[in-house]
């Protein structure tokens, strides 16, 4: 499975996310789930940095190899700073017609738009559904496409779709980009299991969706996903225990209190630092909380401390 790892709080050393721990993002990618039906097909990450020269634009890294492989990784990250992150490990299926390029690892960033974004999930049949989608998609945005994945087509169509930059109007925005999906997946007969988890972040914020649908077009599926992780690999209830699972969220303060973890002092009133992964990242899982099947959490950093709000996203 891919990974994703965003945070927002206090200006750290980017090594501090993505290499001192021990279960860091690239340690991660030294034993990914499903191994031996997927290649690591690469990595990157975004960030953005008071003392970057351009503090305002993200600063885009990305290679398409197995992050432990990446000798670059060592020499350049000691040397950032950041108070807002997004970071992937690309997984893909074994076969022809997987491209191993820069321009297919997340995280993706375009020019017009505050956001960057990343995901843990698949849209089925998308290079067909585009006959049904493209008309939803601003020109701005298609001619800045570069890849062949599912989640920069779905990065160019979200951007289309959004009215705005408030949390109304990215929560709307997802909302539709699901309702688009769904009738394009009925109206050429392609409907297939969806799965969207994604991290939208933008300078001091971060919007973390977990939703899609289920094998034959549901949105509204309940389940108990650590059972169905029994299940065989491959096989339709498996993945629908990932489908299910949640999205996690942490929030505290002093993360640098503890090196070499993603450790976080207790919220209190007042939390400083949110981590979004996709699984949770310290011994204490129930420190974590759980964005479930269908929710959508809006994490912002502000001049008064940081905002945590969970919504339920509209499916009909």
């Amino acid at each position: 499975m891919c990974r994703v790892l965003a945070y927002i709080g206090p200006e750290i050393p980017l090594e501090s996310l993505l290499l001192k721990p021990e279960n860091s993002l690239i340690n991660q990618s030294l034993d990914p789930e499903r191994h031996p039906l997927l290649q690591l097909a690469g990595w990157g990450f975004g960030v953005w940095s008071e003392h970057l020269l351009k503090p305002d634009e993200p600063l885009l890294y990305r290679r398409p190899m197995a992050a432990f492989y990446d000798d670059n990784a060592e020499r350049i990250i000691p040397s950032l700073q950041t108070s807002t992150m997004l970071a992937h490990v690309r997984a893909a299926s074994y076969n022809a017609g997987t491209v191993l390029a820069d321009e297919n690892c997340h995280p993706f960033a375009y020019k017009g738009t505050p956001w960057i974004m990343a995901q843990n999930g698949a849209l089925p049949s998308w290079t067909l559904l585009q006959r049904e989608l493209l008309a939803h998609c601003k020109d701005e945005y298609l001619e800045q496409m570069r890849g062949t994945t599912d989640t920069e087509f779905l990065y160019v169509l979200l951007l289309s779709l959004l009215e705005g930059d408030s949390d109304d109007d990215v929560q709307r925005g997802f909302e539709k980009l699901l309702q688009v999906l769904l009738e394009a997946m009925k109206t050429l007969d392609l409907v297939a299991l969806t799965k969207l988890k994604i991290a939208l972040v933008a300078p001091g914020r971060i919007i973390g969706v977990n939703f899609g649908a289920g094998h034959h077009g549901e949105t509204e599926v309940t389940g108990d996903w650590r059972e169905l992780r029994t299940s065989e690999a491959g096989s339709d209830d498996h993945a629908l225990s990932m489908l299910w699972e949640p999205m996690y969220v942490l929030t505290g303060r002093n993360f640098l209190d503890y090196e070499g973890t993603y450790e976080l002092d207790a919220d209190g009133d007042e939390p400083t630092s949110a981590i979004f992964a996709s699984e949770p990242l310290t011994e204490d899982a129930d420190a974590w909380l759980h964005v479930e099947f269908g929710e959508i959490v809006f994490l912002e950093k502000t001049a008064e401390g940081l905002t945590k709000t969970v919504r339920s996203l509209a499916t009909d």
